[in-house]
């Protein structure tokens, strides 16, 4: 019987570590977009049973975007080509939405506005 070389062992070795981290990729991977599929599931659950309101649609969907995201606050905007509108919100006060929403009703947030930068393509947080 022969030695098998301590070389082949170390890449043998460091192949079954390339798997596994592969494999724990791939698994990471499947998760994501099961996840993403289980909320698209219920965001048109909303939809079938919300016809005509989109309100509850919007919440949904913005519940949906916070926990794939893992965040703990957000916002959800329409634009119709003119007016931005506050569609959704959640994590923050009562008080601090119906501001917003006040303001944007009676003026111009004009074009430093995040919501308007965002229209233009602008990017808010540096990478």
């Amino acid at each position: 019987m022969s030695a098998i070389p301590d070389s082949t062992l170390a890449d043998a070795k460091r192949l079954i570590a390339d798997l596994q981290r592969q494999l724990a990729e791939c698994r990471a991977e499947r998760d994501e977009a099961l996840q993403r599929e289980t909320a698209t599931s219920e965001v048109l659950q909303v939809i079938n049973s919300s016809p005509g309101d989109l309100g509850p649609v919007f919440d949904a969907m913005l519940e949906k975007a916070i926990r794939l995201c893992e965040g703990i606050q957000g916002t959800l905007w329409t634009f119709d080509g003119e007016q931005i509108s506050l569609a959704a919100a959640q994590g923050f006060s009562a008080e601090l939405i119906e501001t917003v929403r006040d303001r944007r009703e009676r003026q111009d947030p004009g074009e430093r506005d995040p919501v308007k930068r965002i229209l233009r393509g602008e990017r808010l947080i540096p990478r």
